[in-house]
Parts: structure tokens; C-alpha cells; sequence
């Protein structure tokens, strides 16, 4: 038991590690979000050049696409250290200013999903962004008193899926703010390309487009599948991912050919079969599927809307054609009476 632990461990790490290994390291190598690293080159060169740590920093949109890859990077590109938690693990307010009072002058605290921070976490945030402060309550009753630490100056670089529901205050302490967005099949064709590189992978033109065209837009689904395929062309063939290897890969996946998965078409065919197209809530939605309604919020619809599949409406989630005729349904045709006719499967 011991011994396959061990094992289970290692493989993990090493995974892990090549997860790291692939992620570019200075703003030069970082592919894509072109805009974003246009304006993010300019206040990082700002900021050194008057010998200041950089604004505040919020990044958001759909998770993936190298949040944290680029706070690491901030860090680098200062030349300082960089401190990573997240959200849910900052429970207590003194949990936050432990990590705040160990914060060097410049250096970077990343904090993931910091939408989820509590509020009453938040509260103790404010002064530490604004006035680089910390004020803590020594004692309790009429004797407790309120003691104010000076910090250094520091970098906030918050990350969120859901940029939504971060409270009003808390977004407007940041200085800067970045939209991620979706890859192209080109950015993500050079990003693959590179990791198979540093893999050590031999991978052909066709086969690394074949990964990119199937890959949501997304460079954490591109890294992840072609770990997959390169598995499977090391087995079932000659090592080499060509188009044909890529293809008979990701079909064993039940990836198809615009990158959607067994969750996507299921969403898709029960907002079609079941509820004619829609409007259908997110919460019949989740239910109907039996995923989680923030996955299908934070993870599926994302891609789902950028490639027109479907659209959100004040009443719910509705297919659009598109969607009816990548799966082979046939689109929705008003009758006479204004309502929808009966979908039917082509044959």
C-alpha cells in the first residue's frame, strides 16, 4: 500500500512539473493577449524605471487561459518574489495579515479565485491595498484598542472567473484590469508547438492544428490533450503525433472536432430534446445534466457562447441553429401559430 502511494505520488509530480515546465517565463514568451501584453509592457517598464512596485492588478474571464502564468511573470519581469494562495484558503482575517507582514518591498501576492475571499477577509484588505497599512484590534470590551502596521509597498494580483461578484470596493482598489480572452487555433497551434518542444515530443504541423482546433480556445485544455495524444501515439503508434494520430486520439476522448466534449453535446442535447430549444434556467439545466450549475457557468458556457452554440436570454439558455446543426438536429422552424414545431432527428 505504502509503495503504490509512493508511485501514485511520483507520477503526480511529475506531471505536475511538466505542467510548469511548458509555462512561459518572461513576458517575450507569453503567446498571445496581445493587448494586454502591449499595455501590461508598458506599466511593468513604468514601474521600474521610477523604482516603484506596480499598480494593482486585476485578471479575469474563463479559467485557463494563464492567469497565473502571468502573475508569475509580473514577478519575474520585477525582479521579486511572489507569494501564491488563494480565496477560499484565507478563512480568518489573520491568516491574510500573516501573509501581508512577510511581504518584502515590490514583492507580488498572487491570490486566485479572489472572488471567494470572505468579506470579512475583504475588510482587512482595503487599507493594506490602499494605504499599505494593516490595522489590527489588540484586546476585547471597552479596553481593545486598534493599532495600525505600516507594510511595504506590494503588487495585488487578484484572479477570478467570475469578476461579477467581487464586491464594488474591492474592484475599485485595483489599478489596472485585464480581460483575458479565448485563444485562436494559430496562438494555441505556437503554444502546443513549444510544448511539444520542450516535451521532447515529435509532433507534426497537421497534427499540433488538429490538438488546436480541438482545444476550447483554451491553453490548459491544449497542454492537457496533448499530454493525451502523445500518450496514445506512443502506444498505438510510431511516437509521432501527425493528423491521423491526433485525430484517433482525441475521438477516443470523445473530443470532437470543434473541441466539445460528452458534457457539451449532453447540455446541448437536452436543451434541444428536452426543452425545444429553450429558454432553459441554469439550475434545470444542472439538474437535467447532473453537473454542478458553476462548472457549467465558469467552464462549459464560456466556449459554448464564443462559438455561437447558444445564447443567454433574462429567461435562460437558448440553442442557437449552429448548435441544431452540429449535432444533426434540424433547426427550429416557426409554425403558423407563432410557436416552434417539433425538432427531429436527421437521418
Amino acid at each position: 500500500m505504502t509503495d503504490d502511494r509512493l508511485v501514485t505520488t511520483g507520477l503526480r509530480d511529475s506531471e505536475d512539473e511538466a505542467e510548469r515546465t511548458v509555462r512561459p517565463r518572461t513576458l517575450r514568451e507569453y503567446i498571445g493577449q496581445e493587448s494586454v501584453k502591449e499595455s501590461l509592457s508598458i506599466y511593468l517598464q513604468a514601474a521600474l524605471r521610477r523604482r516603484e512596485a506596480l499598480d494593482h492588478l486585476l485578471l479575469y474571464g474563463p479559467p485557463g487561459l494563464g492567469k497565473t502564468t502571468l502573475a508569475n511573470i509580473i514577478a519575474a519581469e520585477m525582479g521579486r518574489s511572489i507569494r501564491i494562495t488563494s480565496g477560499p484558503a484565507i478563512e480568518r482575517p489573520g491568516d491574510l495579515a500573516s501573509i501581508l507582514t512577510n511581504l518584502a518591498a515590490g514583492d507580488v501576492l498572487f491570490i486566485d479565485e479572489i472572488h471567494r475571499m470572505s468579506r470579512v477577509v475583504e475588510e482587512v484588505l482595503y487599507p493594506a491595498m490602499e494605504d499599505f497599512a494593516l490595522d489590527i484590534m489588540i484586546g476585547k470590551g471597552p479596553s481593545a484598542k486598534s493599532i495600525r502596521l505600516d507594510l511595504p509597498k506590494f503588487t495585488l494580483v487578484g484572479a477570478t472567473t467570475r469578476a461579477g461578484q467581487l464586491s464594488a470596493p474591492l474592484r475599485d482598489r485595483f489599478g489596472i484590469l485585464f480581460r483575458l480572452q479565448l485563444y485562436t487555433v494559430d496562438e494555441l497551434s505556437i503554444i502546443i508547438t513549444n510544448a511539444a518542444r520542450i516535451l521532447k515530443v515529435s509532433a507534426e504541423a497537421d497534427g499540433v492544428n488538429e490538438i488546436a482546433r480541438r482545444s476550447r480556445g483554451t491553453p490548459r485544455i491544449a497542454n492537457r490533450l496533448l499530454r493525451r495524444v502523445r500518450d496514445y501515439a506512443q502506444v498505438r503508434a510510431e511516437g509521432t503525433i501527425t493528423r491521423a494520430v491526433a485525430k484517433e486520439a482525441l475521438d477516443l476522448q470523445a473530443v470532437d472536432d470543434i473541441g466539445l466534449d460528452r458534457v457539451d453535446r449532453s447540455m446541448l442535447e437536452a436543451m434541444i430534446r428536452r426543452f425545444g430549444g429553450g429558454p432553459v434556467g441554469l439550475d434545470t439545466l444542472a439538474a437535467t445534466t447532473g453537473e454542478d450549475a458553476i462548472t457549467i457557468e465558469d467552464v462549459y458556457e464560456p466556449y459554448l457562447l464564443q462559438i455561437g452554440f447558444i445564447m443567454r436570454t433574462p429567461r435562460g439558455r437558448v440553442a442557437l441553429p449552429a448548435a441544431y446543426q452540429h449535432l444533426g438536429f434540424a433547426p427550429p422552424t416557426e409554425s403558423r401559430d407563432g410557436g416552434s414545431e417539433q425538432l427531429s432527428l436527421e437521418l
